[in-house]
């Protein structure tokens, strides 16, 4: 008697704590409790804020951070210099870009790099990718950009591949180094 007299009891607690959880649950207020939809697709999380420069936050191109960093100091490091012009692209000075010429101001020697960077609207970028070809420059399109090298002729073993001093041109900018395949070098300034 004594076995089903602690059944008993075990049961009536039973019932009482399934009651008191039971109006728990129901008294909680509906702000409190999250529905069954909120709790199954977990916590709202807000994007990340976009990390994205404006353009009008651009900083003003160098001839330090058109280029990364270790190439700069790898420069420097030579005793190698920059020489800061104009970016031109023929005729046209495009004055918020920045032409630089590496190299060792001590030596008298045609061993330099050239690179540059600019923003240019499409308009102007039409006109200057014109003027280049009227002049014998070569174009090739990808998905980079459209690229104007100037002609294979002029050369004078410059250049792997053939590519001697190549313009890229792109969605708001322009590139420019003293082979095509330096271009990877250049970017927005940073």
């Amino acid at each position: 008697m004594m076995g089903a007299r602690r059944r008993v009891v075990f049961a009536a607690a039973a019932v009482v704590l399934t009651g008191a959880v039971s109006t728990a649950c129901t008294a909680a207020t509906p702000d409190a409790a999250p529905s069954v939809a909120e709790s199954a697709a977990g916590p709202t999380i807000a994007p990340p804020p976009t990390t994205a420069t404006p353009a009008s936050e651009t900083p003003d191109p160098t001839c330090e951070n058109i280029i990364p960093q270790a190439t700069a100091d790898d420069f420097t490091s030579l005793g190698w210099v920059s020489q800061e012009e104009p970016f031109r692209i023929g005729a046209t000075t495009l004055d918020d870009g920045i032409q630089c010429k590496w190299g060792d101001e001590k030596i008298a020697s045609d061993r330099v790099q050239i690179f540059g960077w600019a923003p240019i609207d499409e308009a102007a970028a039409k006109t200057a990718r014109d003027e280049l070809v009227a002049s014998g420059w070569q174009v090739e399109v990808d998905a980079d950009g459209t690229y104007v090298t100037e002609n294979p002729e002029w050369l004078g073993g410059r250049g792997v591949d053939g590519y001697g001093l190549t313009y890229l041109f792109g969605d708001g900018w322009v590139k420019l180094a003293d082979t095509r395949q330096s271009l990877i070098l250049v970017d927005a300034p940073r």
